[in-house]
Parts: structure tokens; C-alpha cells; sequence
């Protein structure tokens, strides 16, 4: 349980992520993931990392529950790092990253893959930002990302989510796969960037980085701020103590 590293063949590093049963992160599992990642990228035997899950999911989010049993902001203000440090560290990474998205990717998980360079998904595979549902803000950053500004806006507002068929038809999602072949479909795309020569790939990251129009570690920020406003003014703390306990629309 936890996170984990494994180089299945040269040149490519699998980060994967477990924590039963739906993976969803408590404060130190969203550190130790950015610091895989960005292990992973200094390690110049590297050119590509996947980033990927084991069980029912990619990515619940944050662990609520974490949340609900601190009396005061701690575990929040520790979570709003720690998702900052993970959403960058795959951003940031020093070579290209390929999320393996399989089943749920929520919350979390849409800023993980919002920020990855490429991704691989399972043709069971839901995307989406139940926010609102949690008492939380955020990632809509890296939901823009995925979908256009008008889908993003009505699925954050309505807490729905998008198919992996879905965003494929949009672009963001480079193939979608039976579950059962989701490993080797993202290893095969890996494979096929870590063939390139190492120095030119970190410089082609750094590159495509730097002409991005959306400085999304600022951005993400920004909107956390509003996350902490929610909590101050009690409303977050409402909604999420009815967290798993009322009908959803």
C-alpha cells in the first residue's frame, strides 16, 4: 500500500499509486507521489514516466475522512500542499508523463492527469470534479485542460462526469482501451517516447512547459485560496458532513 516504483523496461518508470479502496489520498500520500515523480524525472535513465493505480480506480481525491476527524485547518492546509506539490511535480517533471487511467478519476486525480502529457485510459474510465459535493474548490485549472471551457464549467457546476470516449473525441485522451489491456497500452506509448534521445526530450519538455498559456501551478493555487474561504465561513464543513450519507442527482 502506498506508492510505488518499478522500471519494466529501459528507459520508462511506472509510479503507482494504492491505497484501498478507492484511492483516495490522505496528506503524506499526495508528498510521497510528488516525490516519486520527481525522482523519477531526475534519474537521466529515465525518459518517460506512467503514472498509474492499482484496485477499483485511478484517483478518489483527497481523503475526506482525513479531513472530517481534524477539529481545526490542519489536514486542510496540509492537503492544499500536497496536492500543489503532486499537480506540479507531474507538471514538472523533467520527462514527458503518461497517466494510465483506469475506472474513477476524480478530484485529485483530475489534477494529476490534467497535468500529464499524455493519457491512456480504459474504455470504463470516468473523469470528473465532485467538488462542490465535498465542501472543496479546485482543479477546474487542470479540468480546462481536458475539456472545453463551457463543458468544464457545466460538469464542475454539476459535479457530473465525462467518459473516457468522451475526451477522447475532445483530444485529451490518446486512446481508450479494454481495462484489461490499459498496462500495456501506456507501456507501448511510453516505449515509444523513451526511444528518443534523452537530452532532447528534457529539452522538449522544458520547451512545450515554457510556451504554455496557463502558468497552472498559480492557477491552482488561486482557486485554493477559495477552498480555505469555504472552510472559514463554515459552508465546507456543512456539506461534507453529509459526505456519503445523501442522495446524489
Amino acid at each position: 500500500m502506498g506508492v510505488s516504483t518499478t522500471s519494466p523496461e529501459k528507459g520508462v518508470r511506472f509510479v503507482t499509486v494504492d491505497f484501498p479502496p478507492v484511492n483516495a489520498l490522505p496528506v503524506q500520500g499526495w508528498y510521497d507521489l510528488a516525490d516519486a515523480v520527481r525522482a523519477a524525472g531526475r534519474d537521466q535513465d529515465v525518459r518517460c514516466v506512467v503514472l498509474t493505480a492499482e484496485g477499483r480506480g485511478f484517483n478518489a481525491g483527497v481523503d475526506i475522512k482525513e479531513l472530517q476527524r481534524d477539529a481545526g485547518h490542519q489536514a486542510l492546509i496540509g492537503v492544499n500542499r500536497g496536492c500543489a506539490e503532486a499537480f506540479a511535480a507531474v507538471y514538472e517533471c523533467e520527462v514527458p508523463v503518461v497517466a494510465a487511467v483506469g475506472g474513477f478519476c476524480l478530484g485529485g486525480g483530475i489534477g494529476l492527469v490534467g497535468n500529464a502529457d499524455a493519457i491512456v485510459a480504459s474504455d470504463d474510465a470516468t473523469f470528473g470534479l465532485p467538488e462542490l459535493d465535498r465542501g472543496a474548490l479546485g482543479a477546474a485549472t487542470h479540468l480546462a485542460r481536458l475539456v472545453p471551457q463551457h463543458l468544464m464549467r457545466a460538469l464542475y457546476y454539476t459535479s457530473r462526469t465525462a467518459t473516457a470516449d468522451e475526451l477522447h473525441a475532445h483530444g485529451s485522451v490518446w486512446r481508450v482501451v479494454p481495462r484489461t489491456e490499459l498496462t500495456s497500452a501506456a507501456l507501448e506509448l511510453a516505449r515509444e517516447i523513451a526511444r528518443k534521445d534523452g537530452g532532447l526530450i528534457r529539452l522538449a519538455k522544458a520547451a512545450i512547459n515554457g510556451i504554455d498559456p496557463v502558468d497552472v501551478r498559480r492557477s491552482y493555487r488561486y482557486e485554493q485560496g477559495f477552498t480555505f474561504e469555504a472552510n472559514l465561513g463554515g459552508v465546507a464543513d456543512r456539506v461534507r458532513a453529509s459526505f456519503g450519507t445523501r442522495e446524489r442527482s
